[in-house]
């Protein structure tokens, strides 16, 4: 697909790789993508693809990005953190499945964009925040969900001190750009692997608890 695709293109391409979740998919037809990416990449915002976005970092492939949500099992009334806003697409999602979603970004440009995004589509159930996502935000914990849209070997702690007893995390886990992409789930003692989703590419995770900074 190359500039003709449809919303009904997105959602199909995501069912083939798998995704059988119905509110998935319906939060996917609703959300045009085209809204969430640079305009000059709005023909191809219907395509399966990642899309570069300033500052090095790129839009997560909306099948995997799917299948990601997916594995948390959202029923409806989760508080979710998202570390790694991007331009929003993925936080309009999590959005229409959860109760509550609050998103972290170290970019404060890419944070007024998703912001602006999200606005533009009546969404308000979302806080944005500019800051290190690798310490979480431990002042709106506890989370029943945590999403992490970049790579690191291990989950940092404090992402885990912050999801609750029984919720659910997905995180590539790898050195950036050769990842598992892998559910964990957080027991009484600590997190357990619960489920390798697929293999995939992702940015590093920068940050106290991710890669230094350059």
């Amino acid at each position: 697909m190359t500039g003709d695709a449809c919303p009904t293109d997105l959602v199909r391409a995501v069912r083939a790789a798998g995704v059988r979740d119905e509110r998935m998919l319906e939060a996917l037809r609703v959300t045009p993508r085209a809204d969430f990416v640079p305009a000059g990449d709005a023909a191809v915002a219907d395509d399966d693809i990642p899309i570069p976005i300033p500052h090095g970092q790129v839009t997560t492939q909306p099948s995997l990005s799917a299948r990601m949500i997916e594995g948390l099992g959202l029923a409806g009334d989760e508080h979710v953190l998202e570390v790694g806003t991007g331009l929003g697409f993925q936080t309009a999602l999590l959005a229409r499945l959860a109760a509550d979603v609050v998103s972290i970004d170290m970019w404060p440009d890419i944070v007024q964009w998703a912001r602006s995004n999200l606005a533009g589509h009546d969404i308000d159930n979302v806080e944005l925040l500019v800051g290190d996502g690798s310490c979480g935000v431990p002042d709106r914990a506890p989370y029943d969900a945590v999403i992490v849209s970049a790579a690191f070997p291990e989950v940092p702690p404090p992402l885990i001190e912050q999801l609750r007893v029984g919720g659910r995390l997905v995180q590539p886990i790898g050195p950036g750009g050769q990842e598992e992409v892998v559910v964990f789930q957080r027991t009484d003692t600590g997190l357990q692997r619960r489920q390798v989703l697929t293999p995939a590419r992702f940015v590093r995770l920068y940050g106290r608890y991710g890669f230094p900074r350059d």
